[in-house]
């Protein structure tokens, strides 16, 4: 059973996405926040495996909220939400270790695939907001990284870094187990290792720091980071 968390300054909102999410036997709400500060006590105090986080509400808000609750541990897990296309939240909800952003127009068999998909540790972007990403992260910082991230890379085997590779393009484990010529399990493995040795979060984080340290260069990109 996934445990989902919900935090919104809207009731109904609250109330719509419980009502989606509790249709399916996998799926549960095990706690609501009506704002960001009542969203981290709630994550530091409820056994949950995603948190639904709205980015605006009153006092502390979505993006401060995720990076208080990311830097506690690893769960849950933040999907952001908003009614809002700006690049300044996208970006500021990733930076901040939200596992995916999503917004709140999508269909609700959307919300119910984005939701599964973090639970189980991948990572998510909305596919017509990965080029915006790519393009913002890397046009600024794709310089090298600093002397300790340059280190980390060469702790990458060729294989994982083909794999990196791979990933920046937002390509799934079956994708990648098709171009590399490995098995799915392989590919999970070598995911696995690559964000260990890196010491990223998930896909998405994998996705930043490839063009942030010129791993990759942009270009023309795939459907994004979807597991």
């Amino acid at each position: 059973m996934i445990r989902v968390l919900l935090a919104d300054d809207h009731q109904l909102v609250r109330t719509g996405f419980r009502v989606i999410l509790e249709t399916e036997d996998d799926l549960t709400v095990v706690g609501e926040a009506a704002d960001g500060r009542q969203a981290v006590e709630l994550a530091r105090g409820t056994e949950a495996d995603v948190l639904l986080m709205d980015v605006e509400m009153p006092g502390l808000d979505g993006l401060a909220a995720t990076r208080e609750i990311t830097a506690a541990g690893p769960t849950p897990a933040v999907l952001m939400l908003t009614t809002f296309d700006r690049d300044d939240y996208l970006f500021a909800a990733l930076e901040a270790g939200a596992s995916g952003f999503l917004l709140k127009n999508g269909t609700p068999e959307a919300l119910i695939d984005a939701v599964r998909i973090v639970a189980r540790g991948d990572a998510l972007l909305a596919p017509e907001l990965t080029r915006r990403v790519i393009a913002a992260f890397a046009r600024p910082k794709a310089q090298g990284g600093s002397p300790r991230q340059a280190q980390l890379l060469e702790e990458l085997t060729p294989r994982e870094r083909e794999v990196l590779v791979e990933l920046a393009g937002g390509a799934t484990n079956a994708e990648i187990a098709v171009r590399l010529h490995l098995g799915e399990a392989t590919v999970k493995t070598h995911v696995s290792r690559v964000l260990t040795k890196l010491g990223l979060r998930d896909r998405t984080a994998a996705v930043v720091f490839a063009y942030e340290h010129g791993v990759v260069t942009p270009g023309p990109s795939r459907d994004g980071p979807r597991g």
